[in-house]
């Protein structure tokens, strides 16, 4: 049961990330800021959800925030980045995410108690 759980979160997260990807590269110049935004979304989320029930953990946990995130399209775009010779946006990105990503899971943690 926990696996379909973790399937049909990571289905919804995963979908959920393409559209907001494409929703904010409409209004993008270059820079990912889809997948900063999919990763800051999910580190909030993520932080609000640490401490509930079991149960709803794999589906929403795991399976959506897992696949709302990403990392590996954060390190393609980071490296992308560089190669396009646009290495202070590229540093931006990094520490950017990191910093975001950090605040956004503490902020989620402390809206919920957690």
């Amino acid at each position: 049961m926990t696996v379909l759980l973790v399937a049909l979160g990571g289905a919804v997260g995963a979908s959920a990330r393409f559209l907001l990807d494409r929703w904010v590269q409409r209004h993008s110049t270059g820079f990912p800021l889809g997948t900063l935004a999919a990763n800051v979304l999910g580190s909030l989320l993520l932080g609000a959800l640490v401490g509930t029930s079991w149960p709803v953990f794999p589906l929403l946990g795991t399976g959506f925030c897992g696949a709302l995130t990403t990392f590996s399209t954060f390190g393609y775009e980071t490296v992308r980045l560089f190669a396009e010779r646009a290495r202070l946006l590229a540093v931006l990105n990094v520490l950017g995410t990191a910093a975001a990503g950090l605040a956004a899971a503490a902020l989620g943690m402390l809206l919920t108690g957690a």
